[in-house]
């Protein structure tokens, strides 16, 4: 399935893509007015392009018809939910059949072993167990390629990194801000992760950049994969690196994807950054249909030196909801990592706070000193950040040196930009 010819995958594609505009047509009604306004009736779809006369689906959707409105199947069927955390409003409730599930499970297995994992290597599970999709979606899984799991979660950091060298595991499941908090801490404690038996680190749920892999492999000693999903769609292993690192392959027999220009919503060719939106094949529960997932990215079909087919993403650079305008400038939170993580004298602990001043955005970022670093060397360390960011990215942002520890540490996802500017009426 994974090399087959991409006629053969298209054609799949197009075969499964009438099946769920079928299910969509037949048991949501939101989604049969939203079709039968495009023209688009499941046995009218001859070529996978007749999908770009669809509407794009958009997050506010979910929360619009919150709890189970586009649900496509009673709640009696379903196997499980999962939400969002809704901190911005009400969260985004997903179900699952019982063959949702297996689906996943099979995906998060090809993206494990994509990744290197084999079945009998012991995985410590760091991913938040719950609502969440990571926990549970790592977990099933590595059961499901034959993996043993330490279902630790996320917290207790002390003692995950005790069970991490008490009982040896090959692969690390976790948040790459999480992996660098157990890192720190391990510094801490005196304990070198290097000797731990860790070999491969399945890291997802938020951006990060190829500085912040480099650090990770620097300080535990392993080789940090990349893995992308999301709640709306699935969960973990939407897409996963393969040992080559030069994309995440994205599983086209379960998903079609697109990328799109994000102020027109056309089409972009292979190659040019835009916004990715995904198209669920195989979803039984909650279909989803050319949903705008704000990540930014570029895709590209060429085959990859693994001999695999399958579209692979060119690593998200950041989400459109995170773009900071300052000054008239685009910035990513990715781009000031790059910028800081590695930088000599910085720890990778960082956060974007910004405030308005008068009628101007402010950007300032707060970064934490490696351990050691005399107080006196802050400003100098400042200093030399300041003209990097400008240098790289061409914006001017106050950069505060701050000492090691004063940075808010998480146990999932990183929490990246403070936003205090006032809030529009």
């Amino acid at each position: 399935m994974e090399t087959m010819s991409r006629d053969a995958l298209e054609a799949l594609q197009l075969e499964r893509l009438r099946d769920v505009l079928r299910n969509l047509w037949d048991h949501v009604p939101w989604q049969r007015a939203r079709l039968d306004a495009a023209g688009l009736h499941p046995d009218a779809v001859h070529h996978l392009d007749d999908l770009r006369r669809a509407p794009f689906m958009v997050k506010t959707d979910l929360r619009d018809h919150y709890p189970f409105g586009l649900f496509a199947r009673p709640l009696t069927s379903l196997a499980r939910l999962h939400a969002s955390s809704g901190t911005t409003g009400k969260p985004t409730v997903v179900g699952y059949t019982a063959g949702d599930l297996g689906r996943w499970a099979d995906l998060m297995a090809r993206s494990l072993h994509c990744a290197g994992v084999r079945p009998g290597d012991l995985v410590h599970n760091a991913y938040g167990y719950g609502l969440f999709t990571g926990g549970l979606g790592a977990h099933d899984g590595a059961t499901r390629l034959g993996c043993p799991v330490v279902p630790v979660s996320g917290g207790g950091t002390e003692r995950q990194i005790a069970l991490i060298m008490d009982f040896r595991p090959r692969v690390l499941c976790a948040t790459p801000s999480y992996a660098l908090a157990l890192a720190e801490v391990a510094d801490q404690m005196g304990v070198d992760l290097r000797d731990s038996g860790l070999a491969i680190g399945m890291f997802g749920a938020e951006p990060w950049s190829t500085a912040m892999r480099e650090e990770i492999e620097a300080r535990i000693g392993l080789r940090a994969v990349d893995v992308y999903g999301l709640s709306e769609i699935m969960g973990p292993g939407v897409a996963c690196e393969c040992e080559c690192r030069h994309g995440l392959h994205g599983w086209e027999d379960h998903f079609l994807f697109e990328v799109i220009d994000r102020d027109t919503g056309e089409p972009l060719p292979d190659g040019e950054v835009g916004e990715l939106v995904i198209t669920t094949l195989t979803k039984e529960a909650l279909p989803m249909l050319r949903y705008r997932t704000r990540d930014v990215t570029r895709v590209t079909r060429e085959r990859c030196d693994c001999g695999r087919t399958h579209v692979r993403i060119l690593r998200v650079t950041g989400r459109s909801d995170d773009m900071l305008i300052i000054r008239g400038v685009n910035v990513y939170p990715s781009q000031i990592e790059s910028v800081l993580v590695g930088r000599p004298g910085l720890a990778p602990h960082y956060q974007l706070v910004v405030t308005r001043h008068g009628h101007l955005d402010h950007l300032r970022v707060e970064v934490e000193a490696q351990p050691g670093i005399a107080a006196d060397r802050f400003g100098e360390l400042a200093a030399d950040a300041i003209h990097h960011v400008k240098s790289l990215i061409g914006v001017t942002a106050e950069i505060v040196v701050l000492a090691p520890g004063s940075v808010p540490r998480s146990q999932g996802k990183a929490v990246r930009v403070r936003d205090l500017r006032p809030k529009e009426v």
